[in-house]
């Protein structure tokens, strides 16, 4: 029972998955490892509820005939590391890490997304929970039948990661040149028109300050509630130390005096006497704090007027130069005294934009072409080590071929990745997704996993219709897969499941109602699971004579 040394860099992808009540499962819990899960039991056990309940959170479909017999509803959530999609963001709890997603299925057959325990859109969900898992079948011919993912594939493989970062800042850089050049060729007709509003802008927003704004708020906040501001101060500081008759302060030093006496007598009161003689003075020099600020309060009302007025100067400006916000105002004018000052100083804007977007379209061409360079490097060799580790897998007839191609320029760079293969000799090259049956797509996307890494990876049928060598050359491929990404394999084969960092079992309960149990098994549970996987116990006797 081999266990794989994990590389430092990999992370539990899918640290939690939970089943409730989802056909014959009443409650599950999976505390899934790095590295090679397991999943085994004997057929019929109810081993695929797993991958269905994988499916759900993937977007599949479901229907109130998946509902067990112990409840009304059927749940399923998982936890995974990663960062939620822009759909999702802002439905993330501050200071949580990771994903929690969600599938509900009532009894009428309705069904509900959830994100970190708050509805969502289950295209939504399905899409966060595809950036994190593939999934055999189904699912996984989706996945490698989008020219984007093998895109990522390839430039994993090629180490183009940073070089693609690259591309995507320099093609935003693009549209914002593309949009400036834009609005500058639309007001060349109308120069003059156009450099009275930035001066018109530059001078209403003369003296303001990014802090103005939060500033007058904060005063006309003063002075609309100054009468209760005043009573209350006033009122705090009589109490403490009125201008005649006595107060706190007094009290404390009547009762200082009291103690200060007694001090040579009693030396354990030396304490309270320094305590109340520093009350006194804090109490003083408070009531001489809130006098300070009450002198500072003005009754006039024409301060509150003046502050209205500012605010709604302030409002106005923003609303004349369709300002959205404070912030953007101030850059917008601190745009037009840029515009202006190059203006002055002879500057054409309309050349300047043509030239900005020139100078951004070539550096968009410069980083593509170093792009396809990489690309046109990496398609052999991605293409003959996943062609060689398809050979180990029992589809070494046929040939896999990575094709590169033009399209037109984006955030990725100017090329198109397409997977072919040919599964047997004789047949021409067709795409992946459309070419592969059920088991063999799985073994083919083990095989770019073990080639290309990813995310954490779920197989059903990857043991269907091998055996013996075959069976091991997949175990050995999983085992190397799993020193990059997660894997979780539902398997009958003990050459696979003996290879697991963490093994699991299903079995069937009688009962009424019959149930499926799933439990993480010990070493001495996980022997005793792989000699039944073998054949039991008597049939390996049979096997020593």
């Amino acid at each position: 029972m081999g266990r794989v040394a994990l590389r430092a860099r990999l992370s539990v992808v899918l640290r939690r998955l939970r089943i409730e009540n989802l056909v014959l499962i009443r409650k599950a819990e999976l505390d899934l490892a790095p590295g090679l899960n397991a999943i085994t039991g004997e057929t019929g056990a109810g081993k695929t509820i797993l991958a269905q309940s994988i499916g759900l959170l993937l977007g599949a479909r479901g229907d109130a005939t998946m509902i067990g017999p112990a409840g009304e509803e059927a749940y399923v959530e998982a936890e995974l590391d990663g960062e939620p999609n822009d759909a999702l963001a802002e439905l993330q709890p501050s200071g949580e890490p990771g994903l929690v997603l969600a599938r509900r299925i009532f009894a009428d057959g309705r069904t509900r997304a959830y994100a970190w325990g708050r509805a969502a859109a289950r295209e939504d969900v399905a899409a966060a929970a595809e950036q994190a898992i593939a999934m055999s079948g189904q699912f996984q011919q989706r996945r490698l039948a989008r020219p984007s993912y093998q895109l990522d594939l390839l430039d994993a493989f090629g180490g183009a990661t940073a070089l693609r970062a690259r591309a995507a800042t320099a093609w935003r850089e693009l549209a914002g040149a593309r949009k400036r050049h834009d609005e500058t060729a639309a007001s060349a007709a109308r120069t003059a028109e156009r450099l009275a509003e930035l001066r018109a802008l530059v001078e209403d927003t003369e003296g303001l300050e990014p802090e103005t704004e939060t500033e007058l708020r904060a005063r006309r906040e003063t002075l609309q509630h100054l009468e209760e501001l005043v009573d209350g101060t006033a009122a705090a500081a009589e109490a403490l130390a009125p201008e005649e008759g006595e107060g706190a302060a007094l009290l404390v030093a009547r009762a200082e005096r009291a103690i200060a006496p007694l001090e040579s007598l009693a030396p354990e009161l030396a304490r309270a006497g320094d305590e109340l003689r520093d009350v006194e003075l804090r109490l003083r020099e408070t009531a001489s704090d809130l006098r300070g600020y009450l002198a500072t309060l003005g009754s006039e009302p024409e301060r509150l007027e003046e502050t209205e007025a500012q605010l709604e100067q302030i409002a106005d400006t923003r609303r004349r130069f369709h300002c959205e916000t404070y912030d953007e105002l101030l850059a917008r004018a601190t745009e037009a005294r840029a515009e202006l000052a190059a203006v002055d100083a002879g500057v054409d804007p309309s050349e300047a934009a043509a030239e900005a977007l020139a100078a951004a379209e070539a550096r968009v061409r410069e980083l593509a072409a170093e792009l396809h360079a990489v690309r046109d490097e990496a398609a052999p060799r991605f293409a003959q080590a996943v062609s060689a580790e398809l050979a180990g897998l029992g589809l070494g007839d046929g040939e896999f071929r990575v094709v590169v191609s033009p399209r037109d320029p984006g955030p990725t760079g100017a090329d198109e990745v397409q997977f072919l293969i040919r599964p047997n000799l004789g047949l021409p090259l067709a795409p992946v997704a459309d070419t592969a049956s059920g088991g063999e797509l799985s073994r083919i996307a083990l095989a770019i996993a073990v080639v290309a890494g990813g995310d954490t990876m779920v197989f059903d049928e990857l043991d269907a219709g091998i055996g013996g060598e075959t069976a091991n050359a997949v175990g050995r491929a999983l085992e190397r897969a799993a020193q990059q990404a997660q894997v979780i394999t539902i398997t009958h084969l003990p050459q696979i499941a003996g290879l697991a960092a963490r093994h699991f079992r299903v079995e069937k309960v009688p009962g009424d109602p019959t149930h499926t149990r799933i439990a993480q098994l010990d070493d001495d549970e996980r022997a005793s699971e792989l000699e039944r996987m073998l054949g039991g116990a008597a049939f390996l006797e049979t096997l020593k004579r």
